[in-house]
């Protein structure tokens, strides 16, 4: 059995296409799990333009090929780490949304992801509502020109 990598780029007519008040938003997908990845694309393929990437390396090249609006990273990836990949961007953009989908739900993994630079995280299995709802309000006040905080909260407990 041979696994091929396959790089989805879509394009969707939506209602404001129709409209032409603002072009389909570009979402780049930072994901190694092919079944994750075909999930995502499930919940979001109508309203943005999907561009794939399998990891650290591959996610630095396609957001400087593709400028895209927001990214969703996955933390654990081959070559680079996904914490590693949003450090990079950063240095280049400090203010693309990059909102971490991880498996991972420790307060060590969301405080680690905080401090790389993201913009919000969000836990594995994906709520199809709250990914749309978080991604909708992300991208359209970076479009908007406000201030996007960086909204993930971390509880430490002392003992």
């Amino acid at each position: 059995m041979t696994l091929i990598n396959v790089h989805f780029l879509t394009r969707r007519k939506t209602p404001m296409d129709s409209h032409n008040t603002l072009p389909i938003k570009k979402l780049l997908v930072a994901e190694d799990n092919e079944s994750n990845f075909l999930l995502v694309m499930a919940i979001l393929k109508k309203e943005y333009q999907i561009i794939h990437a399998v990891d650290g390396v591959e996610t630095l090249q396609k957001y400087r090929q593709y400028s895209p609006d927001a990214i969703l990273m996955d933390l654990k990836m081959p070559n680079m780490d996904g914490l590693e990949a949003t450090r990079e961007i950063r240095k280049l953009n400090t203010y693309i949304p990059i909102i971490i989908v991880s498996a991972f739900a420790f307060d060590s993994d969301k405080q680690e992801a905080n401090e790389a630079g993201c913009t919000d995280y969000l836990t594995k299995p994906i709520d199809s509502r709250l990914l749309k709802e978080t991604l909708k309000t992300i991208v359209q006040k970076k479009r908007n020109g406000e201030d996007i905080k960086f909204k993930v909260q971390v509880i430490v407990f002392s003992s």
